[in-house]
């Protein structure tokens, strides 16, 4: 059975209605297993009768920014070993990424990537089965550059 694939370069442009930005920079790492968008004051706190997190999505400096807070009730707690070998903990949650023009369910470690290039990192969990990553290039989806590959 033949199966397509969209090509996607190392790096793209995509936006996350629910969360109200859009044209976020991307950097595509088949190397990590989860994807990660960069947060400040992620903080869990209870509402009463459930546990929330709470969490601001990028800096003060960057464009998109738009200061609002976000609360997500609907969260997991992932452990995550990064590039160094390092294992922490870290909060997930469920939203959406249009890319290609397609809106899909992306599930998001919230973490602190102030020292990082990219605000975003989409890893194998959601690229596998959808895309195929040619490193040479970039921005395919945000230059309208659709092209499927059959595997």
């Amino acid at each position: 059975m033949n199966r397509k694939r969209i090509l996607i370069g190392r790096k793209d442009i995509a936006d996350f209605p629910e969360l109200g930005l859009s044209g976020i920079e991307v950097k595509v790492d088949s190397g990590a297993y989860t994807s990660s968008f960069h947060c400040t004051h992620i903080e869990k706190s209870s509402n009463g009768e459930k546990d929330v997190i709470r969490c601001v999505f990028l800096d003060p400096d960057h464009p998109q920014y738009h200061e609002k807070e976000f609360s997500f009730s609907d969260f997991k707690i992932r452990k995550v070993k990064s590039s160094n070998g390092m294992v922490e903990e870290r909060f997930s949650v469920f939203t959406q990424i249009v890319i290609f023009s397609k809106i899909y369910r992306i599930e998001l470690t919230l973490t602190e990537r102030a020292d990082m290039k990219h605000p975003v990192l989409l890893g194998r969990k959601f690229t596998s089965k959808k895309f195929l990553i040619d490193t040479s290039r970039k921005n395919l989806s945000f230059n309208n550059k659709i092209i499927e590959i059959e595997i």
